[in-house]
């Protein structure tokens, strides 16, 4: 809607989606923040993600409980490709 009424339901509707979903919180190499958020988009309600600290590659993940374990399983997949240091595990 063009209106603010409808504009600010959307991002009410947006927040109560927040509160719904669990927290994942991940340090991961900060050049590889892009594909990351690139990847997770591409999953369609998989999640949404945040960048908390882009120099320190601290991110948060925010994910629908019932695909927890298909975002894990695409974290694991992917692990090689955003962790640089892989003897210091961040992934859950």
């Amino acid at each position: 809607m063009v209106n603010g009424v409808g504009i600010n339901r959307v991002m009410t509707g947006d927040v109560e989606k927040m509160k719904q979903c669990s927290l994942l919180r991940l340090e991961i190499t900060p050049e590889r923040i892009h594909f990351l958020k690139f990847i997770l988009e591409g999953y369609d309600g998989l999640a949404i993600m945040s960048t908390i600290d882009a120099r320190q590659g601290i991110v948060e993940i925010y994910y629908p409980p019932e695909v927890e374990s298909d975002l894990k399983k695409l974290l694991h997949h992917i692990r090689p490709q955003i962790v640089k240091n892989t003897s210091k595990d961040p992934m859950p």
